[in-house]
Parts: structure tokens; C-alpha cells; sequence
């Protein structure tokens, strides 16, 4: 595909026909970066609410709750109600909710992690307990306890299933990157080899996820993505309309490198708002 035919000047993005109903997106690189609104993007979400499309914007972070998500994107001048937000958390406890349905049991589960991950359980009605658990799940905190991880190996080798919210292996903080969810799901790996099922980006079931929450359907609904190696293959995977922006993480020139490509590239959201 030529680039010219990547971007549309249309005043609608279509695909197969159709005009696009359903938006999901990245934050970081896409809406956020450094804790500031990308140029465009609250133009964008507000394009969205105007012309009553349903969105989700997607993160693979379990450390926050949606409310804590919203109010950490409304300092940074974005307006995204909690509703409008799907997490690797949440999407972890919906997988695991899917699961047990109709069993009548298996609701227990050993978590390290924070609020993100411990409230999204809760309100799926899992028992968090470290007696007997039936899932161990990993997700991201800031104090990785070495008796924690100690506790889920030897829980995952009495024969809890392990699994991860995702397989980021570094997060961002204010000193440098630092060990996330993959790093540690790789120690546990070695120690009890099992490999964890992981369930956020780029597994394509967040994104089907993400998408029953808002009804959508993968003909009708579009990916926004600063990553090839995640948003971009995940939304191809899912069935997905994908659009690769610049402003993150992926660059031009990196494109080719990948043997797949998006079916748009655009220089940043601000060059969407008006195909909307």
C-alpha cells in the first residue's frame, strides 16, 4: 500500500464501506506524553462526544483504577469520564471472571499488585487469599516484595495458574525505567516454569474485551496506536482498522521493519479530529 493511501482527506475514515463507529486508543504517546495532552487530542475526544461515538481509551498500566486514570488525564487537560477507560486490569478480571462463570467456584486468587488490579477483581467477585488460590495473578506495583513473588512461586508450583496483566517487562517513573510486570513474570517463569497467560497488549482478547464494553463490533471499530509491536498487531489481529501515530513510540523510518502494516499513519491524533 502506497503511503499517499494510508491517509485519507475524506471528512470520514471508512473502511470496507463502512464508516467507523467504534474508536479505541492508547494513551501514552497518543493522548499523553510526559503527563501533557498531545496537541489535538482533547479536540479528538471531544469530536467523539459530539458526533456520539463510543470509545475506550486503553492502557496496559493495572496500577490505577479508571477513576484514578481519569483524574490523572484531567490534570493534564484531557476529559476522559472512568467509563471511558479499559485497563489490563480490568480486562484481566474480566478473562478470569469468563472463566469461572457457571462453576460455582475458582473465585480465588493470590494477586501482587495495586488498587488497579485488587479492585477490578473485587468487583468481579474474586476472594483475594493466599490460601489455596486458584489463580495467581501478577500485575505492576512500585514494591515488588521479594515475599510476594517468594509466595506466588510456591503457590504456582502447588498448582495455581499464573497470569499477567501484561507482558510490559520495564515501566516509566521519574528516576528512570524501572522493572514492571514481564520483568517479574519472567522470575517467577524461571523459578516455577510455567509461563504466565498474559493478557493485555498485544494479546488481541484486551481488545475484544475493551470492545463488549461498548457494543462495538471489529468491522465498525478502529485502533489508535503509537506501537507497532502492540497496538498496531493487536488491532490487526483483533480484526481492527489501525492507525499508527507518530508522536510515541514508533517512528516512520521503523516501519518497514515490520512485516505488517497500518492502514493509516498519520503524524499525530491531531491529523484524525478532521476525518471524524
Amino acid at each position: 500500500m502506497a503511503e499517499s493511501d494510508d491517509v485519507r482527506d475524506s471528512a470520514a475514515v471508512y473502511r470496507n464501506g463502512q464508516e467507523i463507529e467504534c474508536w479505541l486508543t492508547d494513551m501514552d504517546g497518543v493522548l499523553v506524553h510526559e503527563n501533557q495532552a498531545v496537541p489535538g487530542a482533547a479536540e479528538l475526544i471531544q469530536r467523539w462526544v459530539d458526533t456520539s461515538k463510543r470509545f475506550l481509551v486503553l492502557t496496559n498500566n493495572s496500577i490505577f483504577t479508571p477513576r484514578d486514570l481519569s483524574a490523572r488525564l484531567r490534570v493534564s487537560g484531557l476529559e476522559v469520564p472512568e467509563e471511558n477507560i479499559w485497563t489490563s486490569a480490568l480486562a484481566t478480571a474480566q478473562f478470569l471472571k469468563d472463566q469461572v462463570r457457571g462453576s460455582g467456584s475458582g473465585n480465588r486468587a493470590y494477586t501482587i499488585g495495586e488498587a488497579g488490579l485488587t479492585t477490578a477483581l473485587h468487583e468481579a467477585g474474586f476472594i483475594l487469599t493466599d490460601q489455596d488460590p486458584d489463580f495467581v495473578v501478577l500485575g505492576e506495583t512500585r514494591t515488588y516484595s521479594f515475599e510476594a513473588i517468594t509466595m506466588a512461586i510456591r503457590l504456582i508450583l502447588a498448582g495455581a495458574r499464573f497470569i499477567a496483566t501484561n507482558p510490559d517487562a520495564t515501566g516509566p517513573s521519574k528516576d528512570g525505567p524501572m522493572p514492571a510486570t514481564g520483568a517479574i513474570a519472567a522470575l517467577i517463569t524461571k523459578a516455577t516454569g510455567r509461563e504466565p497467560y498474559v493478557v493485555g497488549k498485544p494479546n488481541p482478547m484486551m481488545f475484544r474485551s475493551a470492545m463488549n464494553q461498548i457494543d462495538a463490533h471489529s468491522e465498525t471499530t478502529a485502533m489508535i496506536g503509537d506501537r507497532m509491536d502492540t497496538d498496531i498487531i493487536a488491532g490487526m489481529e483483533a480484526g481492527l482498522h489501525t492507525v499508527l501515530v507518530l508522536s510515541g513510540i514508533t517512528q516512520r523510518d521503523e516501519i518497514d521493519s515490520y512485516p505488517f502494516r497500518p492502514n493509516q499513519v498519520l503524524n499525530s491524533v491531531a491529523d484524525l479530529k478532521n476525518q471524524i
